[in-house]
């Protein structure tokens, strides 16, 4: 039976608007890969790469990409049972709001797309013209 249209729009308002802190042991991180079964593994500020598991909520209602950013809340060491280090307890959507935070971490700058071209690429180029050759 599918999950009630209330939960899903309830997750998804949850998870539009950024708090207005964070604890301590909460952290902006990148996702870096998909692990199966609601695991993920993200990148931290510091380079760090962790695997955590998606919040029960958001499972099978919010779907997470590759380089999207996430909120984890990590787990002590102590507490720590198996591989797994913390749970995902917010996604984020709207990028722009999350950003004008005091939280969001410097080391994850905004992606432009013009700053990265190369000249060796032809990626989304159109092919050189014969027209140039015959004069």
């Amino acid at each position: 039976m599918a999950r009630p249209k209330r939960d899903i729009r309830a997750a998804a308002e949850e998870s539009t608007t950024p708090p207005d802190q964070l604890t301590a042991s909460q952290s902006v991180a990148k996702v870096v890969k998909a692990e199966g079964n609601s695991l993920y593994a993200c990148c931290l500020p510091d380079q760090r790469t962790v695997l955590v598991e998606l919040a029960t909520r958001f499972r099978n209602t919010i779907w997470i990409k590759r380089g999207g950013y996430v909120l984890l809340d990590l787990t002590p060491p102590e507490d720590q049972k198996g591989k797994v280090e913390g749970e995902i307890v917010n996604v984020v959507r709207d990028e722009k709001e999350w950003r004008k935070q005091s939280y969001w971490p410097k080391e994850f700058p905004r992606s432009t797309f013009g700053d990265d071209e190369d000249e060796d690429s032809t990626v989304g180029r159109m092919p050189p013209s014969d027209s140039e050759d015959e004069d």
